[in-house]
């Protein structure tokens, strides 16, 4: 097998600043009904600090597990807005970033990142209100040593993430919507808000939820 050592292109199709600010501005449940369910990644993969959100569209790495030269090959390529999307194998012995990386991303106008893998320093990256979803924390430091890739489409928690697809996260986890099916997302997300919100109201006026 011969391995592809094309230099990969940062300039991939993004969706439109504005339908990702709508995304973001909705719960990460609404968003994952829109995508008929599909696009929720592994419970598991949950905020690393109390009140983190992001959205953004999706840089993807693909990394050894524990290893994160690519991530830091990663920096030096992501643009403003986009969101870190790190296949690191599920592994949860050895943080992928700390809040140094975090630093260093938010200078760069990175939105955030999402690791299915571990991260460390948490409370670091609250601090400077970097947005980290991962699987698990560790105080354990990476490796740097390699293999990995840069903008592929890769797994991560169990979901498929193409570059340029946009990833919403809340408390509850993140989402994943395909670059392609952006704006009919963005309707059927806002519509299930408004839906759920005047059900609410009924509620809250005594009226009864009707039968399944």
């Amino acid at each position: 097998m011969t391995l592809d050592t094309t230099a990969p292109d940062p300039a991939f199709p993004r969706a439109d600043a504005a339908l990702v600010a709508r995304l973001g501005a909705l719960p990460a449940p609404n968003v994952g009904d829109a995508t008929e369910r599909m696009g929720a990644m592994d419970s598991r993969i949950k905020p690393v600090w109390p009140g983190a959100r992001v959205a953004g569209s999706a840089f993807t790495v693909w990394t050894r597990g524990g290893d994160n030269l690519h991530i830091l090959r990663a920096l030096e390529m992501i643009e403003a807005g986009d969101v870190m999307v790190v296949n690191g194998q599920g592994d949860e012995s050895r943080a992928l970033l700390g809040d140094i990386i975090g630093a260093a991303a938010r200078a760069r106008g990175v939105a955030g990142f999402v690791l299915d893998g571990a991260c460390r320093d948490a409370e670091g990256l609250q601090e400077i209100g970097m947005p980290v979803f991962a699987r698990a924390t560790s105080p354990a430091g990476p490796y740097k040593n390699g293999p990995g890739y840069l903008l592929r489409t890769i797994a991560c928690g169990g979901v498929a993430v193409a570059p340029g697809d946009v990833v919403v996260g809340d408390g509850d986890g993140v989402v994943v919507v395909p670059l392609a099916d952006v704006g009919a997302v963005v309707e059927a997300a806002e519509a299930k808000r408004d839906a759920e919100a005047a059900t609410r109201a009924a509620i809250e006026a005594g009226i009864p939820l009707p039968a399944p």
